[in-house]
């Protein structure tokens, strides 16, 4: 990786000779550049490089007047009220082996027992975001966007893509939507 900084500019080269398709740079220029939002990238296939020409940076994290006190009260009610619903819903998921829900400290772990595994949710304090752990869909960062928490990378709420992953472990309907800070239903 080389970086060359003109005052706000930056211009930085990513070799990604390890990726299989050079449509998974997004992926890599998320985990190299966490703080910066990148806003122009272009790839060489020839040369397997990617030229980021533009960024702001500010943490993607940051939008509106979102300040860190009003995050850690965002980030723990939403926390909280996903822990409540969720020890609601394993007590009702007869066929789950051993489900545990623990949640301390920012972090709440969801154990759902074999074949299902695990989903850890907790608060990044530094990025403002709330990530997610799934055994299902993988890692994902979400930043808090018009009133819910939103993954940037295909627009997905947190609740809504909870509501998919758990209602098919629970082979039930549940709704996410109930808790706090969930995207609000479109109105007709």
């Amino acid at each position: 990786m080389s970086f060359r900084l003109f005052g706000r500019r930056l211009a930085t080269v990513v070799t990604y000779r390890h990726l299989a398709h050079p449509l998974c740079y997004c992926s890599l220029l998320h985990v190299s550049f966490p703080f910066v939002n990148v806003q122009k990238a272009t790839v060489n296939p020839s040369n397997r490089n990617i030229l980021i020409s533009e960024y702001s940076n500010e943490s993607s994290a940051i939008t509106g007047n979102l300040t860190l006190a009003d995050y850690e009260r965002i980030s723990e009610d939403t926390l909280e009220t996903l822990t409540e619903y969720f020890e609601e819903l394993v007590e009702e998921g007869a066929h789950l082996n051993s489900p545990d829900v623990i949640y301390g400290d920012g972090v709440l772990t969801v154990q759902f027992g074999e074949p299902y595994g695990t989903y850890v949710i907790n608060r990044q304090s530094p990025n403002l975001q709330i990530w997610l752990s799934s055994p299902t869909s993988g890692p994902k960062r979400y930043d808090f966007l018009d009133g819910h928490w939103v993954y940037r990378h295909d627009g997905v709420s947190l609740h809504d893509l909870l509501n998919e992953e758990i209602s098919k472990i629970l082979q039930q309907s549940v709704d996410f939507k109930r808790c706090s800070y969930s995207k609000p239903e479109k109105q007709k």
